[in-house]
């Protein structure tokens, strides 16, 4: 059932829980979230990351996630994931994506403001919800964590951009922590309250349970997952050790995998009992 960012969410913050955004990177990753998302009932959010946008692999990835929610009794987006300017965003919203991320986190604030509240008109035009990003959430390898969301500059950035959603700097990264991370929950509060939006929870493979719990009661609303959906899927075709299958035969494991990692997800965010 195709429904938008602003709709999803709405329903997250009623129930003071979070939908879970998973990267799908292949058709077998989109059937393994549609999967999970029929077994447990629950909305959920299917994410196409700007460099596949970019590529050939696009349009095929962007039919099979518009199968899916098809498929789904429950409501489901396809979504953006760090749209990396206009170019970007014109090419999701041409592939048929019902949210968008614009990411400028990178730029000062000024800036990420005026590209943000772009991306927010455009979108607009279209009835598509934004997710914006203020405090880049960097790489877990990367040497130094960047400065965590302040919540003033939080404030403004939500009352001048218009966004939907934000995405917060509060302890993740995306990648492999080398250790586990330790969340600002106390910040994650602020930020909700000043602000009055559903926040976003970049790099939440590796993130402990408890600490997953306490962000989602904070206010956290969407969280994203990626790396481990990976090594869920990669896992499962690893583990037979080279074993020959016919193709189709052969998916149906990392399929499988993939599912049963979204469900787990799922219940940790407390989706399933959303509706």
């Amino acid at each position: 059932m195709t429904t938008h960012l602003k709709q999803i969410l709405a329903l997250a913050e009623a129930k003071n829980a979070a939908i879970p955004a998973f990267n799908c990177y292949n058709v077998e990753s989109v059937m393994g979230v549609m999967q999970a998302a029929r077994q447990t009932h629950a909305p959920v959010i299917f994410q196409m990351y700007t460099r596949t946008v970019d590529t050939e692999f696009g349009p095929f990835i962007a039919a099979g996630i518009h199968e899916a929610i098809r498929q789904l009794d429950a409501p489901a987006v396809m979504h953006l994931d760090h749209g990396a300017g206009i170019p970007e965003v014109l090419r999701a919203l041409r592939l048929g994506a019902t949210s968008i991320m614009i990411d400028a986190s990178t730029k000062p604030l000024e800036e990420n403001i005026s590209i943000t509240r772009q991306a927010v008109d455009l979108c607009g035009e279209c009835g598509v919800y934004v997710e914006g990003e203020l405090g880049h959430v960097g790489g877990a390898a990367d040497e130094k964590m960047s400065d965590f969301t302040d919540v003033a500059e939080a404030a403004r950035f939500a009352r001048e951009t218009g966004v939907a959603a934000m995405a917060v700097m509060v302890g993740t990264a995306h990648g492999v922590y080398k250790k586990a991370p330790v969340l600002d929950i106390q910040r994650i509060t602020d930020i909700h309250r000043e602000t009055g939006l559903p926040l976003v929870l970049h790099g939440g493979s590796g993130v402990p349970d408890e600490q997953v719990k306490l962000a989602v009661q904070a206010g956290v609303r969407k969280m994203n997952f990626a790396t481990d959906l990976i090594y869920a899927f990669m896992g499962s075709i690893y583990a037979k050790n080279g074993e020959m299958k016919a193709m189709d035969v052969l998916m149906k494991e990392p399929i499988e995998a993939v599912k049963q990692y979204a469900v787990q997800k799922i219940q940790l965010l407390g989706a399933d009992r959303i509706l």
